[in-house]
């Protein structure tokens, strides 16, 4: 498979592209105003521990505390993972949580109010939520994931071959001391030496000393360790033999990766181009259309079928749907084509769109369980070219696929949209007939309090114009009923859904006062 990686980068936006086959399967996007915290390490305060739910907060400096459950914690058994851990996909950079639940002690005999904590950042703020935090802490090299509080050599998931994984076990285990921590040996790691290995691990080990020893000067709640920017973590976590070309349209950051491979990857360093040209980069590998794109509800499906895209404040519903795409004479071949179509396209969109959490996709009915499980394996194997931790689970009962894509930060649509002004996120406001009912009631609502005053009742045009062309005699009929005079007029400084009533003479406004419904 072709891969390649684009940088757009300027002083205020840094955006990377990932390409596979020419096809736009992911976007990363920093900017200085929103920095990504995943992985970063603060010295905490515990601010309140809650036994009833096994967690808590800790005021890291914030603008919401940060959540610590108790399988975070690390415990006099030196925090070991479990077996699983050693399978745990190191992309996540952080230390799995898994079968820890049942062994934590009860959180209240480990944590007290007032106590200071080091922790690192696994799950950004997301929507109402603060920041989630461990105190198993790990830190990322090229090669290899460092764990103080682990005692263990494991292998990424993604080296699959038996003798390999126990080949580069024995390598890393050669050159890591005892009592020194455990290790997570990563995927770009298969070609490497010991003596790689051996140089990696003393400057993990020698950065986990210097930030213990920050810990000693430092008031919580404080930031000790900022993880590398997102062009450098990228090429540290990403860029390999695999990937055919990494292309920059800036030099200063051009450079700034041509220096950091001589450190660890000087054969790839041909394989950086900086882009020159003065057509702008996305536009020359035409992807700012697709990128554009993301935010939308319907995404298209070569066959004429399409998704449509609905997230809520729980999870992700997708809806597959056929289309002009009718097929020819067999109704489960036209739905099973549309939905191996659809199968693929859910996966690159999940990210594409960076949408993390429980999604649930509604695919066609199908009647055979073949073609139903034909659908599962290729969503899965679509899935698994993900770096984000997914599951997806066999079709259920009411033909919905059920699954889970990790979450560490918000998705594009919340990062970078603003819930709209008028429908408050809703998508819909109120029709012009509905804003009228509402004015109407509101007037009435203040006649009812014995008030006479003359009104001006601003609205916005295309209220306006429906009251004159459906309703001509509605002000009359209202004046009539309430008692005192009525203005109607045009505003278009209103939104849609939105009427002013306002006193005349004393030009005071008085909607939110009667304006309940």
């Amino acid at each position: 498979m072709k891969r390649d990686i684009l940088i757009n980068a300027s002083p205020r936006e840094t955006r990377v592209a990932i390409l596979e086959d020419d096809q736009l399967v992911e976007l990363l996007v920093d900017r200085p105003e929103s920095r990504r915290m995943v992985g970063d390490i603060y010295l905490g305060r515990v601010e309140a521990v809650l036994p009833g739910i096994q967690a808590a907060f800790v005021n890291i400096g914030t603008e919401k505390s940060a959540f610590l459950h108790a399988s975070d914690l690390v415990y006099d058994s030196g925090g070991e993972p479990d077996e699983d851990d050693e399978e745990e996909d190191e992309e996540a950079a952080e230390t799995a949580r898994a079968g820890r639940r049942g062994k934590a002690p009860p959180i209240q005999d480990v944590l007290k109010k007032g106590q200071d904590l080091l922790v690192q950042v696994s799950k950004e703020p997301i929507s109402t939520k603060g920041p989630r935090v461990t105190a198993q802490v790990s830190l990322a090299g090229r090669f290899l994931v460092y764990m103080p509080h682990a005692s263990r050599v494991g292998v990424s998931r993604k080296i699959t071959e038996r003798g390999e994984r126990q080949r580069l076990k024995e390598l890393v285990g050669g050159v890591l001391p005892a009592n020194s921590g455990g290790v997570i040996v990563r995927t770009v790691s298969e070609d490497a030496t010991q003596e790689t290995f051996g140089r990696e691990l003393t400057s993990l080990i020698n950065l986990w000393k210097r930030i213990t020893r920050k810990t000693r000067f430092m008031r919580a709640p404080a930031l000790i360790h900022e993880e590398t920017n997102l062009t450098r973590g990228l090429v540290r976590d990403l860029f390999s033999d695999k990937v055919d070309s990494l292309v920059v349209d800036a030099r200063p950051v051009f450079h700034e990766i041509q220096e950091y491979l001589k450190g660890i990857a000087p054969d790839l360093a041909d394989r950086v181009r900086c882009y020159e040209e003065p057509i702008p980069l996305f536009d020359k590998y035409d992807i700012e259309k697709e990128i554009r794109d993301l935010f939308k509800r319907r995404c298209d499906l070569p066959s004429g079928g399409y998704l449509i895209i609905e997230p809520t404040e729980a999870l992700v519903s997708i809806d597959v749907n056929s289309g002009r795409f009718v097929g020819k004479k067999d109704p489960e071949k036209t739905s099973l084509k549309t939905n191996v179509e659809a199968a693929r396209e859910v996966a690159r969109q999940l990210r594409l769109r960076d949408v993390g959490g429980i999604i649930v996709c509604d695919f066609i009915d199908m009647e055979t369980q073949v073609n139903r499980d034909r659908v599962l394996q290729e969503l899965r194997q679509a899935l698994g070219r993900d770096r984000a931790r997914t599951k997806a689970f066999a079709v259920s009962d009411l033909g919905l696929v059920e699954m889970t894509r990790q979450r560490v930060r918000q998705s594009h649509l919340q990062s970078m949209t603003a819930p709209c002004p008028t429908c408050a996120g809703t998508g819909r406001i109120f029709t012009p007939e509905t804003v009228v009912r509402r004015m109407e009631r509101s007037v009435k609502r203040m006649a009812s309090e014995g008030r006479r005053d003359d009104l001006l009742v601003r609205l916005h045009p295309e209220t306006a114009l429906h009251v004159l062309t459906e309703e001509h005699d509605l002000v009359r009929k209202l004046e009539k009923a309430v008692g005192f005079d009525l203005e109607l007029r045009d505003d278009p400084l209103l939104r849609p859904d939105e009427f002013k009533l306002v006193v005349k003479g004393a030009e005071r406004d008085v909607t939110e006062q009667y304006a309940v419904a």
